[in-house]
């Protein structure tokens, strides 16, 4: 599996011939945006910065669109989506509710979860029980509508994941969350372009934190 930050909360996941884009940027966000073709596509809130189907389809790839929670199967990929809520780019403030989905991601003998725009400090209880032992997490540390850094470690670390990987902030959040979520961890980890990863790679790891640098 190769994991490839591409900004936002904008990620590519590559396994053998199949890619998966997460919360891919679309072309009306202020957010620098990546065209490439991937298999499927999760958008976790319907917002420019995370909805981006039409850029992953390219070339030979049409990307099979998943937009909301359910159970799906797509090319012997399991994926489970759970509700929630997000308050992301000033819906707070305006008392508008917008929902996020949460994606479950089980592949090559892993779990993927991934909170997407997230800002509630405890999930769903559906969303809880449905989650099976987390490999990779992704979570958000920004702020202003999502997780902040010190409320993004403590629900990482209670979901117990073998690896956190941090995400929305810089180009979209706090520019100094991922110190701050860094300093919460303990850890300073030297940033990559690309993570790879096999199983066996994460033997041992207890809520160990990755950061990925954008490509």
């Amino acid at each position: 599996m190769i994991i490839t930050f591409l900004g936002g909360e904008s990620f590519k996941v590559s396994f053998g011939d199949t890619t998966l884009a997460f919360n891919p940027i679309s072309k009306d966000s202020k957010l620098a945006t990546a065209k490439y073709g991937a298999d499927i596509v999760l958008s976790s809130l319907n917002h420019p910065d995370m909805n981006g189907v039409d850029q992953v389809s390219f070339g030979d790839k049409k990307a099979f669109a998943i937009t909301s929670p359910g159970e799906y199967e797509v090319k012997g990929v399991f994926i489970k989506g759970f509700g929630s809520e997000s308050h992301y780019d000033g819906a707070k403030a305006s008392n508008e509710k917008r929902i996020n989905t949460i994606y479950s991601v089980s592949l090559e003998g892993m779990n993927i979860c991934f909170l997407g725009a997230l800002d509630q400090t405890e999930l769903p209880k559906e969303a809880d029980e449905g989650l099976d032992g987390v490999d990779i997490l992704f979570v958000p540390i920004g702020g202003n509508g999502v997780l902040d850094p010190a409320k993004a470690y403590k629900l990482a670390v209670s979901l117990e994941p073998k690896l956190i990987i941090p995400m929305h902030y810089g180009d979209i959040g706090g520019k100094d969350a991922l110190k701050a979520f860094l300093k919460e961890a303990g850890e300073n980890p030297k940033a990559t372009t690309k993570l790879t990863l096999k199983k066996k790679d994460l033997e041992g790891k207890d809520a160990e934190v990755a950061v990925l640098e954008k490509e």
